[in-house]
């Protein structure tokens, strides 16, 4: 082995000791030249792009969940869904009892027939009542020339008793011959009298005609046999059963999963009263709260990138702003937050945003209602 000289050593330390220094400063240097790079690099980052993002994992999906309810009270015959069992729109999936319904459809059917019935009997009345009212026009017409011919043989008896009781002063009339021409005088003012009321009489007999008629025209005025009010209130009465017994039939509303199901065989239902829930799974949408200093920029139709816990970060889906809440989520609390007072703590709000989803992406991979989600929107579009 070689031997250094003592002397070579020691300056080769020395000269290790001096060059210590200068490169501790360059070292220094270029980690301070790395650290202003890598911030300038974020900074620029920060500014230029990741500034135009507003992201929180505060969201949920959420659904317009169809509530199943009965138009009409009556007993639950079959229930042909359970929870959690997907049905399409319009699949039947409960019916009721249809016994009331059918007897209230038979009864509304005999109604209608009934009203027509009785309109086309008004009809066949107006023209009997047309009938008779000619018929007291020929009476009025008849009494009124026996009224005339009495008048006529009355004024023939006056004159005829006038001229007999001149005779019979000067005795050329006999007693008898008076006495005719007196009876025949009040004859004729009997006959007077009896066509008067004759034609009294047909005159009232025209009018109560005439009354009649009207009466019964009122029921059909401006009217065919379909549009006559009674007719027409009979077959709105039958349509109404007509579509109650449709509503013993309950179908799905939308298509989707069932839910919160409570109705059971046998059950007396009233109408209105809550059976199940139809959650349409191909519509959900997400829900996101973001703070309110993270909306400045936020408008309906800017694009979101949303992601779920449930299948990971590396599943993205693809929504678009629908639009924002009228109010923060404490306003519409059921006990909304009263801040007029003494002790008061200034609470950041958060402002419900609602993301409509890919129908595609929802297909591919369905969310149920109320997951955790993460949301960012990108507010380079202002175009909303």
């Amino acid at each position: 082995m070689t031997k250094l000289d003592p002397e070579v050593l020691d300056a080769a330390v020395a000269a290790a000791d001096a060059s210590s220094p200068t490169r501790r400063k360059r070292m220094f240097a270029g980690f301070g030249a790395t650290i202003c790079a890598a911030g300038l690099g974020y900074g620029s980052y920060a500014w230029l792009y990741a500034s135009h993002f507003v992201s929180t994992d505060n969201a949920y999906t959420a659904a317009e969940t169809a509530q199943v309810t009965p138009a009409i009270s009556g007993i639950v015959r079959e229930v042909r869904a359970t929870d959690t069992q997907a049905v399409r729109e319009g699949d039947v999936i409960v019916v009721l009892d249809d016994t009331d319904a059918r007897l209230a459809l038979a009864e509304s059917e005999a109604d209608l027939s009934r009203a027509i019935r009785r309109v086309r009997g008004y009809v066949a009345t107006d023209r009997s009542l047309a009938a008779q009212l000619a018929a007291r026009t020929s009476e009025q017409s008849r009494a009124a020339a026996g009224l005339a011919a009495a008048t006529a043989d009355l004024e023939r008896a006056r004159v005829v008793l006038a001229r007999r009781e001149a005779l019979a002063a000067s005795g050329s009339v006999s007693g008898e011959e008076l006495t005719k021409a007196r009876n025949a005088f009040a004859t004729a003012q009997a006959n007077v009298a009896a066509a008067e009321a004759s034609a009294a009489q047909s005159r009232a007999n025209y009018d109560a005609t005439v009354g009649s008629r009207d009466a019964n025209a009122a029921l059909i005025a401006n009217s065919t046999e379909d549009t006559n009010p009674e007719v027409t209130l009979a077959r709105a009465r039958r349509d109404q059963a007509r579509v109650n017994l449709e509503r013993t039939v309950i179908r799905a509303p939308v298509t989707g999963v069932v839910a919160r199901r409570s109705v059971q065989v046998g059950q007396q239902v009233q109408a209105g009263a809550l059976l199940l829930a139809v959650v349409p799974l191909g519509g959900v949408h997400v829900d996101a709260n973001f703070k309110e200093g993270q909306l400045d920029r936020v408008r309906p139709g800017q694009h979101v990138r949303v992601t779920s816990d449930l299948y990971g970060s590396s599943i993205a889906y693809h929504g678009v702003v629908e639009g924002l809440a009228a109010g923060s989520g404490s306003t519409f609390a059921a006990i909304p937050a009263q801040n007029a007072t003494g002790n008061w703590i200034k609470v950041v709000q958060r402002v419900p945003v609602r993301i409509r989803l890919d129908a595609a992406e929802l297909a591919a991979r369905p969310l149920q209602v109320g997951l955790s989600m993460n949301a960012t929107i990108d507010t380079r579009d202002n175009s909303g």
